[in-house]
This record gives C-alpha cells, sequence and structure tokens, in this order.
C-alpha cells in the first residue's frame, strides 16, 4: 500500500515539499535524478517549478511524474 500525494510545492535547490494523504510533510531532493531520461529537461527550473498532482503522484509540463512510492521512501519527513 502506498499513499497518494495530496499537494506539491516546489522549494530551492531541485527539492520538492510533499503532503501525503495521511497529512504528512515530506521533502524529496530532485537533484540524484536530474541526469537521468526525461529528468534532464527539469534542469530548467522554469520546468521543474512547473511541477503540480497528477491523480495520486506529480507530474511535470513535460509529462515527467514519479511513483509515488518512490517519492515517500526516498524524502525525509519535515516538521509541521
Amino acid at each position: 500500500m502506498y499513499l497518494a500525494i495530496t499537494q506539491v510545492k516546489p522549494l530551492d535547490n531541485y527539492n520538492l515539499l510533499l503532503t501525503f494523504e495521511n497529512g504528512e510533510k515530506r521533502q524529496f531532493d530532485m537533484s540524484p535524478y536530474l541526469d537521468l531520461g526525461i529528468f534532464r529537461e527539469l534542469k530548467d527550473e522554469k520546468m521543474f517549478r512547473t511541477v503540480k498532482t497528477n491523480f495520486d503522484t506529480i507530474e511535470w509540463d513535460n509529462e515527467a511524474d514519479i511513483d509515488p512510492e518512490i517519492l515517500y521512501h526516498n524524502s525525509r519527513k519535515v516538521d509541521k
């Protein structure tokens, strides 16, 4: 079972603030992914900042997306 993402906010240094359906907030660092496939396009900060929720995960205007399980397990919990 995984948790859906209900909100996403782009932060500086290619980080994302994610809110999951259980209310938990977590920070995810995208920088390790920016040399991989379609994620290379996110090096353009304007493109990176187009991130939005789509169904249960996140997506950018270039149609890149990431599995919500990866986002949860590879992020760190943020104090509210």
